[in-house]
Parts: structure tokens; sequence; C-alpha cells
């Protein structure tokens, strides 16, 4: 099966983009607007609206194959690629990759998505919104040329063993922590509520007594407001190194305060996101190696799920490689081609690590499709309901994605 054309169109995604630079260092709400300058270079305000490129293959029967081109919520931060503007780069698809493209047969996806990945544009690879956007589309085409799932695509192509089951759906609130955890415990996420606890002053507390009394208010309401009694989610907090910034990075003090977190948990398991965010690759891994350590050193159970900083396969590798980590979020934007999402899923489960098929709330339904379609190929230990912050949306899109995967494995023996 041939492509035949290459057709485009701009979108917008499921949130927005975020200046993280300026947020930690102090910017304010105005309603759903954030106050002050933006820092980050290319963002011309401190929050903007999200964009999105629709990569439609069209193939010699007609049928058209599509992914979507997405970049994090907090683009520019952490190392990452710059702002992703759909003006700016549809030029650069058209008149770079399409002819490239145009003619290639499609049975088969990992040898084109890694010629892909190899590309360069003005002496370095493509932006990996770009990479990410066509390596869905051509994940897509392989799958509608040989007429089955996306999933099992990856899981021939791969040989990553097992039969294809449910991945547990990690729940993302914003900030509407509260309200939003209510819709989380009615849909029975299996995994919430990520919290968003981006700022020191407003949402950890300068001691860290706000997050300390949000633990306690979440066990309580999931206790008290469980539909059923065997409802046991997990919580994930995502603090976005604000326990460092709270306590100097004094790894003890760390330990110790996520160590209270934990017990405040009980009985429900807990994970904490980047705890810190020392702003360089190597003193983040060596940073998250030692909290690590520290905690298993004391017998807590918390474990300590790695993000920024950990944004490429090779990232994936090194922080894997250092015990950096209980969990790894493969963060799938920043990795380019899906195909590096697939390889570093499967290389944390090779070491042991949790495997958190992640992403960000500012995608699109599309890649939310192709990437839930790949966690369970991979067996990710997680897999985040995205795009955007509202709950629902999310859930329904990589929950209703499984199980029409499972239904159509399912008919045909899978």
């Amino acid at each position: 099966m041939k492509i035949i054309d290459v057709v485009l169109s701009e979108g917008t995604t499921g949130f927005y983009f975020d200046d993280q630079r300026a947020i930690k260092q102090g910017a304010g709400h105005d309603g759903f607007f954030y106050e002050g300058e933006a820092q980050t270079p290319g963002f011309r305000a401190v929050r903007q609206k999200g964009e999105s490129i629709s990569v439609m293959l069209i193939l010699e029967d007609g049928q058209v194959a599509h992914g979507d081109c997405a970049a994090v919520q907090y683009s520019g931060a952490g190392g990452r690629d710059p702002l992703f503007l759909a003006q700016d780069f549809i030029p650069v698809i058209q008149q770079e990759i399409a002819p490239k493209l145009i003619g290639r047969d499609v049975d088969a996806f990992r040898p084109l998505a890694e010629e892909l990945e190899a590309m360069q544009h003005e002496g370095r690879k493509f932006h990996t919104a770009i990479r990410y956007g066509v390596s869905q589309a051509l994940l897509d085409a392989a799958a509608k040329a040989r007429h089955i799932t996306m999933a099992e695509v990856v899981q021939e192509e791969y040989q990553t063993g097992g039969s294809l089951s449910r991945i547990p759906i990690f729940t993302q609130s914003g900030d509407d922590r509260y309200n939003n955890v209510d819709k989380m415990i009615i849909k029975g996420a299996d995994v919430l509520p990520h919290a968003l606890i981006n700022n020191v002053k407003e949402k950890l507390g300068e001691d860290g007594g706000i997050l300390k009394d949000y633990v306690v208010w979440l066990r309580e309401r999931i206790s008290s407001m469980r539909q059923r009694e065997d409802y046991q989610p997990i919580l994930h907090i995502d603090v976005y190194g604000t326990i460092g910034s709270a306590f100097q990075n004094d790894m003890e003090q760390v330990a110790e305060y996520i160590m209270e977190l934990g017990e405040l948990a009980k009985p429900f398991h807990l994970r904490i996101e980047g705890p810190v965010d020392v702003e360089e690759r190597e003193a983040q891994i060596q940073a998250l190696a030692k909290i690590t350590e520290l905690l298993e050193q004391k017998g807590s159970t918390v474990e300590i799920v790695a993000d920024e900083w950990c944004n490429t396969y090779e990232d994936v590798v090194a922080f894997a490689d250092a015990d950096a980590g209980h969990m790894l979020q493969v963060k799938t934007p920043d990795l380019g081609g899906v195909n590096n999402t697939i390889e570093a899923l499967l290389y944390c489960k090779k070491m042991g690590k949790g495997a958190y098929c992640g992403g960000t709330c500012n995608e699109t339904n599309r890649s939310a499709e192709v990437l839930t379609n790949i966690a369970m190929a991979c067996g990710a230990t997680q897999c985040l309901a995205k795009p955007g912050m509202g709950v629902d949306e999310g859930y329904m899109i990589v929950n209703n994605e499984q199980n029409r995967v499972l239904a159509l494995a399912a008919r045909r023996g899978k």
C-alpha cells in the first residue's frame, strides 16, 4: 500500500501552552489567564492557545491515515524543543517531508518511522512535534494497509509478547483539583489526581503544609465517596520541583517530607512526580537517584516518578540505568517519533521501572488514540488520560479506544 498524497491542516489542542519558567517565578492567576510577562523565548504571553497540525496520508486505495503534531504544555522548558506554532511548521512538512513520503510503501511501520527520525532540517532533527505527528500517521497507515489495529502492528513489529489488555488510566485535574477528583472517583479512575502542584506559595506551602492538607483531603474524599469498597486508586501527584524549592534541594529533607506524605496517603499508595528540578539533566539524574535511594533505605513505599529532563529515548535510558526514580514518564511528544516511545516503554520494563505512557494535556484526541494503542501493545504500567484537564473528555477518549482495540482484536482471536 503506497502513499499518494500528504494533506495538512491546522488545529488546536486540548489545552494551552504555558510558560513554565514564568509560573515558577511566581506568575499569578487572573481568572484563567496568568499575570505578568513571558520568560521563555517564543511565548507572547504566559498562557496562550495550544496549536497542532493534522497530517493526513492519502493511500492508494482511498483510505486516509492520520496523526497529529503536538507539543507539551510546557514547551521550551526542561531542555525541550521550542514553542510549536502551526503556521511556522506547516511549510516545513510540506516542503521537506511530504515529498519523501509520497510513493512510499506503508505496509511496515518501523523502517519508515526510523527513517523519519533520522531526517534533518537545517543541520538538526525535525521538531519533536513534527516527528510525533508524522510517525502517528505512518503507524495508522500500516494498520490500515494490514487491516489490523495499531496496537497489533506494534506487537508484531516489536515482538512485545503477551496479549493485549487494559492499561490503568491516569487522570489529571489541572487547577480544579477538588471538583475534578470527584469526577475521577465517579469514573473509577485507576490513578489520580496529578493535581498540578506547580507553585510553592499557593499550592505546596512554604513548609509543605498545603499539600499535606490536600493529601489528607484526597484520602478522606475517596474513602467516603467511592461507590464500591474495593476501589483503591493510586495517588499520583506532580509537584514540578516545588518540594525541592521549598526545602532548598536538601535531599534528606525532601525525602523526609515525601515519607510524611506517604503516611498521610495510607491506605492509598502514593507516587510523587518531579520532586525536584535542578535545571540540568545529569544533576537531575543524581538528585532523583539520591531521593529514590533515601526512600528505599528508610523503608518508604512512596514511588518517585521522573519527568523533567527525562525527555528523549536516550534520557529515559540514562534515568533508568541510574535508578533515578521508580517510574519514568515517557513524555510522548518530547520523544519525537512514536517509535521512540515504543522503545522507551520497553526499556523501562526491561530495567524493572514503571513504564508510564504519558504525554501532555496539550495534545489532541488523535494523538491520544494512537498512544493508547502503543501503551497497550507495550504493556505500560499506566497511560495518561489526555488531552485536556477536564477529566471526562480525556478519560473517555483513552478508555473507549482501549475497549475498541480489545473488541477488534478479540474478533480476530487475538
